[in-house]
């Protein structure tokens, strides 16, 4: 799968990365020097974090749906609000709303540097 071209693609490529279990494309979505937020108040950084913290969402059954809130872009570097879901079947495992800051690459691809999934958050559910 490649990465996105545009900023505001970013959530289309990682959920249908996720949902086919590209656990590839899914680390490639990510600069290791940034930040992952994998449960909430509790960031992580550096690229066997990064690993852990991927592996441990994809290991949630179901499929992923992201709804791009808004992303807004200056140059190459954006921002984006996302709701996302992992759901199976009818079973809501995950629902929550997200922030990530987004950096364009030399080669035009978008790679996230930020990602607080839980960032947006009024509440949270998780199931497991």
């Amino acid at each position: 799968m490649n990465l996105p071209k545009r900023a505001e693609d970013a959530h289309k490529t990682l959920a249908a990365a996720f949902n086919t279990g590209d656990v590839q494309t899914v680390l490639n979505m990510y600069d290791f020097n940034g930040i992952i937020v994998p449960e909430p108040d509790k960031p992580v950084s550096g690229r066997e974090k990064f690993e852990e913290a991927i592996k441990a969402i994809l290991s949630i059954k179901g499929k992923m749906e992201i709804n791009t809130v808004y992303c807004l872009q200056t140059n190459d570097l954006a921002v984006g609000r996302s709701e996302w879901n992992i759901t199976d079947g009818n079973e809501v495992k995950v629902s929550a709303k997200g922030i990530e800051v987004m950096k364009q690459q030399p080669d035009g691809t978008w790679k996230i540097v930020i990602d607080h999934a839980f960032g947006a958050l009024e509440s949270l559910t998780i199931t497991r």
